[in-house]
């Protein structure tokens, strides 16, 4: 027999919510460590200026929390792409795998959005670019995008791939980060994320193809 919720348990996930949409948006209106527990608690009209960390714990809890509730959605669009593109042998094709799941999670936010600055933030610190690498970077569909674009690309070395990959999770948070705080607000912005799109899969198919110099530092794949 099926029971329906119950009322606290309704109170409390409303609530967790409430916190993760503050935290998202003050992260990524004046930076991760600039901004305080005590000061999501008060945007997020909690009585108790301890309500963060009842519910999630300490920052980098709360944090990782931010990383997970989005990363599951692009996760999905991830692996339809990888269903469409996983037998390609066009280095475009793997590049929207790269490119696609945020651009479209980000047209599915709405207009405003906060995540891409969020994420934009998290690259800049170490210690939390670490924390969200730990969060997504074992992901199944994430290795697999990856190893398409390696066996496409045969002629890359892996310290290189590595390096490029990088390279294009910069650009691709930045540039989106960008475009997320010049939109308009009030109007649809699904056709802007779509051109966002398309500029960074042209940019990011020149960045995988581009040859390799010869002078480079024998530095190790990681």
């Amino acid at each position: 027999m099926k029971y329906a919720r119950k009322p606290r348990a309704e109170q409390v996930e409303s609530t967790r919510g409430l916190i993760l949409d503050t935290a998202e948006r003050l992260f990524a209106e004046h930076g991760v460590i600039a901004v305080s527990n005590r000061q999501i608690s008060e945007a997020a009209g909690q009585g108790n200026n301890a309500a963060v960390g009842y519910h999630f714990g300490s920052k980098n809890d709360l944090v990782r929390a931010i990383v997970h509730r989005h990363a599951e959605p692009m996760t999905g669009i991830r692996r339809r792409l990888l269903d469409e593109f996983g037998g390609s042998e066009r280095v475009r094709d793997w590049v929207v795998c790269v490119v696609r799941p945020i651009t479209e999670h980000l047209a599915d936010l709405g207009n405003p959005s906060w995540y891409a600055r969020f994420a934009a933030q998290l690259l800049t610190e170490p210690n939390l670019r670490d924390l969200t690498a730990a969060e997504v970077g074992d992901l199944p569909s994430l290795h697999s995008v990856f190893g398409g674009l390696a066996r496409v690309l045969p002629g890359i070395p892996p310290e290189v791939r590595v390096e490029r990959n990088d390279m294009a999770h910069t650009l691709i948070l930045h540039f989106c980060a960008r475009r997320e705080r010049t939109l308009p607000l009030g109007v649809d912005a699904r056709p802007m994320w779509r051109m966002t799109e398309s500029s960074l899969i042209d940019a990011l198919e020149g960045l995988y193809r581009a040859p390799v110099g010869g002078n480079r530092l024998n530095t190790p794949a990681t």
